[in-house]
């Protein structure tokens, strides 16, 4: 937990300084892209109880991809109310969440995550909670969320700082599904 806390401090740290979108993120969001138009069964490899997560099956689809926007849907069982949204900007990578009800109308809470506030490395990503998200969820402030990639998988992380709070949710990239 204390190196975590150190990583923290050196993320948020880093977030005042100006930056250009760097060799790094450029790599993972091409590492990303490369998976457009398949899907990925995962699994929860975080401990403890995720009401609404367990028991159900995973799936991931990387469904739209541009230079721009990649939008990542997350199927919970039946449950397609979950699309990550990643936004490449000039000066770093934006990932939100995108909550819709059945309707298609965006639910209530929508819109939350953060910006990547340094140049991170090829196989991972931090975006720490900002602002809107503090706005809208107050409990979500101190959220940090991470995504890693490699050639193998590909983990949706959560870690709410000061708490137990972490989720992990690990994709096979060797085994596409339908």
């Amino acid at each position: 937990m204390r190196h975590f806390l150190c990583i923290l401090v050196l993320v948020f740290g880093i977030s005042s300084m100006g930056f250009s979108q760097s060799k790094s993120q450029n790599e993972f969001w091409q590492k990303i892209s490369a998976h457009c138009g398949k899907s990925y069964e995962g699994k929860i490899t975080s401990p403890g109880k995720n009401e609404g997560f367990d028991g159900e099956k995973l799936i991931m689809h990387v469904k739209s991809c541009s230079d721009k926007i990649l939008k990542i849907p997350f199927m919970v069982g039946e449950n397609r109310s979950r699309t990550w949204v990643l936004t490449n900007e000039a000066d770093g990578i934006v990932l939100k969440h995108d909550h819709r009800l059945e309707s298609g109308l965006e639910d209530s809470v929508t819109q939350y995550g953060g910006k990547a506030t340094n140049g991170g490395n090829p196989n991972k990503q931090f975006f720490p909670a900002d602002q809107q998200t503090c706005d809208l969820l107050d409990y979500a402030c101190f959220n940090v969320w991470w995504i890693t990639i490699d050639e193998n998988t590909f983990t949706y992380n959560l870690r709410r700082v000061g708490t137990d709070r972490l989720f992990t949710v690990e994709f096979d990239l060797t085994k596409p599904v339908p």
